[in-house]
């Protein structure tokens, strides 16, 4: 009987002071307005932005590089085309090849290269 009577205590005895965890964040007060869905939302996309924020730099410094690795041949590109407006829409061709055909009442180009002069790519 003085088994059955520890083992009842134990099982509804109130539970002790409020324990929390030492790797839980602190409470978020309720004072600024914010609902508990709301709060939980801003954690979780502020503790997303801490793991992310870095990698999007990385990337954004990747595409600097490339631009400027790419910039001399595409200004060379805008200097032969001049203005798009004076092109039909892109044609691809059943062996690959697009064609970028000039409108008939474009203006002549100036660019480096002359009208029936041909680029190798």
């Amino acid at each position: 009987m003085k088994r059955f009577a520890l083992a009842s205590a134990l099982l509804f005895a109130p539970p002790l002071a409020a324990q929390v965890p030492p790797e839980a964040p602190p409470p978020v007060p309720a004072e600024d307005g914010l609902s508990l869905m709301e709060r939980g939302a801003q954690l979780l996309l502020r503790q997303f932005l801490n793991e992310v924020g870095p990698k999007v730099g990385e990337v954004q410094e990747g595409l600097k590089d490339a631009l400027a690795a790419l910039e001399p041949a595409l200004r060379e590109l805008l200097e032969m085309i001049g203005d798009i407006r004076y092109y039909e829409a892109p044609e691809r061709l059943p062996n690959g090849d697009i064609l970028l055909r000039r409108k008939p009442d474009a203006p002549p180009l100036t660019g480096p290269l002359k009208p029936g002069q041909s680029l190798d790519l």
